[in-house]
């Protein structure tokens, strides 16, 4: 556990300006509440000589991440920005319920409109990042450090790619499905066969395989085994044409179909659920492939994967090796606070808030 380790305690290198693509109707208030832009001209015409400062926070157990993103935010559309004194945490840091994470001090009309993104940065990719972490903690519970892939490309809109990659390298992801997911820490995406080229080569998984291993040889060999509903029949058939060169099959049978195992071993229903890619399958996969001497090809597990049902898994000590996690992962559960609790140095703030102090945030230059 010692690089996810690492990472949830923030020490790795912030993000720059640079790293980041926003759009440049940010500084036009585009993407702003319209109160926070009154605010903004009411602030400038009657109080212009305010100092405030601003502190953000949230409610839950979390990981911190957004913080870097943030930070540039601020850097690139807050007015006069030499004015403002920011102190923050770092993107990984594991936070408490209403832990100050970040504090703006400054005049309010330099910033004061960038509130509600700064929210939603935060609020994004916190919950991406935990969401991650949790599943990663769940994959581990076993004792043994199991990979969790990142495998969220089709969960939502394409362009939120690289900010939630990102959330999920900080929470411990190892890999991640898209090359623009890996933008911001510097790898390139990985992945082996999807249905589409089962289905291109007629169902036959084995000729799929090797036309994948005779054009990307340098690949770990990864079969995908449910196209046909059959998984242990059809990962046997590429164990045997490939041995040692076969690293592992992945199951993604859907929550709907009843693999085919079953209905050529009857005897074994009725106690539990048997549809998609439940924990006696992987024990009827990992045991056939056993019997014929292939202990050395990995069980990949995708498909409706969350913490609980990794959780479940690993206490059952099912044989999944690596898991692939998706959509689970992108529910935004953490919303984050932006209060101003400061005025002029003095204590100023909506009832039932103050100004929380917290030493564990360092000053950006």
């Amino acid at each position: 556990m010692k690089e996810i380790k690492l990472k949830v305690e923030g020490k790795i290198k912030r993000l720059t300006n640079k790293t980041f693509k926003f759009d440049e109707r940010v500084s036009e208030g585009w993407f702003s509440a319209v109160y926070f832009l009154k605010t903004g001209e009411i602030v400038e015409r009657f109080k212009k000589n305010n100092v405030v400062t601003t502190q953000f926070f949230q409610k839950t157990d979390a990981v911190l991440c957004g913080t870097d993103e943030v930070i540039a935010l601020i850097k690139t559309f807050a007015k006069n920005v030499d004015e403002l004194e920011i102190h923050s945490l770092k993107d990984g840091d594991k936070i408490q319920p209403f832990e100050t994470v970040l504090t703006i001090t400054g005049p309010y009309q330099n910033f004061g409109y960038l509130e509600g993104i700064i929210d939603g940065i935060l609020a994004r990719r916190t919950s991406v990042a935990t969401n991650v972490y949790n599943v990663v903690k769940a994959a581990s519970l076993s004792g043994v450090k199991k990979p969790v892939i990142f495998m969220g490309d089709r969960d939502d809109h394409f362009t939120q790619q690289a900010g939630d990659g990102y959330a999920a390298y900080i929470g411990g992801s190892i890999a991640q499905a898209t090359h623009a997911m890996n933008e911001w820490w510097g790898k390139k995406g990985m992945g082996t066969m999807p249905h589409a080229l089962i289905q291109l080569f007629e169902g036959d998984v084995v000729a799929a395989t090797k036309a994948y291993k005779e054009t990307f040889p340098e690949d770990d060999l990864m079969a995908l085994v449910d196209y046909n509903n059959d998984v242990i029949t059809d990962a046997l058939k590429v164990a045997r044409e490939f041995g040692s060169e076969l690293k592992g099959v992945r199951i993604d049978t859907s929550k709907t179909m009843v693999d085919q195992y079953f209905f050529r071993n009857p005897d074994v229903l009725g106690c539990f659920d048997p549809r998609g890619a439940n924990p006696e399958l992987i024990f009827a996969l990992r045991k056939a492939l056993n019997d014929e001497g292939f202990h050395h090809v990995k069980i990949i597990g995708s498909g409706g994967f969350d913490a609980k049902r990794i959780e479940e898994y690993e206490k059952r000590n099912v044989p999944v090796d690596i898991y692939g996690v998706g959509s689970s992962l992108l529910k935004i559960n953490i919303g984050f606070t932006g209060d101003n609790v400061l005025l002029n140095g003095k204590h100023q703030a909506k009832t039932g808030r103050k100004y929380r102090p917290n030493p564990r945030l360092e000053k950006i230059d």
